[in-house]
């Protein structure tokens, strides 16, 4: 079975869930504090630097994971030989960051959690046009971990709208040290 309840072939399913319309695929028209997470330790510095930040100006702060099917969790309708629409990947997104993130509910006037399917240095650009400030991390998950400055970090820094603040990882975590943090 494909996504659509049809028999067809695994590219039929991928082809008939792309462009879906309950999924987001853009930011826009987001004010406040805009903040990329990952799931990477260094995102989570950038997440809780973005809430003390919302917090301190009184402004919503939105938590952004952009994802594509390899790197989302596998939502609960997955089975073999089944594609669930994109729809479903969304929201296992979303219970992933509501699960890490809903403690900050109590911490920041407003908290929106944002699973958008997409590049994350293009989605966080496009997010700073109308956004007071974008906060990520200096590295996350990429290839390119091992590098001072990560390709995303790069993006927004050299073409966001707004103020821009990239949070490097935390030293003070016990039992972790330069190699543990480098990923």
């Amino acid at each position: 079975m494909t996504g659509n309840g049809s028999t067809g072939s695994t590219t039929d399913a991928v082809a008939d869930s792309v462009g879906a319309p309950g999924v987001e695929e853009n930011l826009r028209s987001v004010t406040g504090v805009v903040v990329g997470d990952d799931g990477s330790a260094a995102s989570r510095d950038a997440v809780l630097w973005a809430a003390e930040d919302a917090a301190r100006r009184g402004a919503p702060l939105h938590v952004v994971r952009c994802w594509q099917m390899t790197t989302a969790p596998q939502p609960g309708s997955w089975k073999v030989g089944y594609i669930p629409p994109l729809e479903d990947w969304e929201q296992a997104v979303i219970r992933e960051l509501d699960a890490a993130w809903a403690s900050l509910r109590d911490r920041v006037p407003e908290l929106r959690l944002h699973a958008v399917h997409g590049r994350p240095g293009r989605v966080l650009v496009e997010a700073s046009r109308d956004a007071d400030l974008v906060v990520v991390g200096s590295r996350g998950h990429g290839r390119l971990a091992d590098l001072v400055l990560g390709s995303v970090a790069t993006d927004v820094a050299r073409e966001a709208q707004c103020p821009v603040v990239i949070v490097r990882p935390r030293t003070d975590r016990p039992g972790e040290d330069d190699a543990t943090r480098a990923g």
